[in-house]
């Protein structure tokens, strides 16, 4: 008597993709690791296995992802220049989704795009990474950031959330005394 053997059955939780959400998972982290997205960005916004982002990473840069963990503090957004920088992303990538059918992450990335794109016809480096951009929409969706709007200027502003909205004055209208002091690259004139 011979044993039949069965073909073995996958797990009762396993989800089967089709090919086209697969090539869209993998495009999807392959331009968010072009714009230097960290390893747990891609974690959080695909639905790709730790070891194909992985390879992926290494092969689309050419090198190992960073280690170590991402920084949680929001008080890097709210510093003078962070704030000017987290600020214009977070304008343009609220007006992405007010005026667009894209989803979170691809707002992230188009805004991301253009925020890159605009302070480097400014002639400044950049000081808002992918990463950092994709944090402070965590931030903001979480409730541990917002924004308040300058009793000056008008424009919008990341501040903390509970800010005095009616008094307040942005970075620009009132930047810091020693702002523009060093000279550093990057500044904001």
């Amino acid at each position: 008597m011979t044993a039949v053997r069965e073909a073995p059955q996958k797990p009762a939780n396993a989800v089967r993709r089709s090919l086209l959400e697969d090539n869209r998972q993998v495009a999807r982290a392959i331009e968010m690791i072009e714009l230097g997205a960290r390893l747990q960005m891609l974690q959080a916004e695909t639905e790709l296995p730790y070891e194909r982002l992985l390879r992926l990473y290494k092969e689309v840069a050419g090198r190992s992802p960073s280690k170590g963990q991402l920084p949680f503090s929001t008080d890097w957004f709210v510093a003078w220049q962070p704030n000017i920088h987290a600020s214009l992303f977070h304008n343009l990538y609220g007006y992405l989704l007010k005026t667009s059918p894209l989803d979170d992450v691809e707002a992230i990335v188009k805004a991301y795009r253009l925020y890159a794109a605009e302070i480097e016809s400014l002639g400044v480096e950049p000081l808002l990474s992918i990463t950092r951009a994709w944090r402070l929409v965590r931030f903001v969706d979480a409730g541990l950031l917002g924004a308040t709007q300058c009793s000056r200027c008008g424009g919008r502003f990341v501040t903390h959330p509970h800010e005095i909205e009616r008094n307040y004055v942005c970075g620009l209208c009132a930047p810091p005394a020693r702002a523009g002091k060093g000279r550093r690259s990057g500044a904001i004139h």
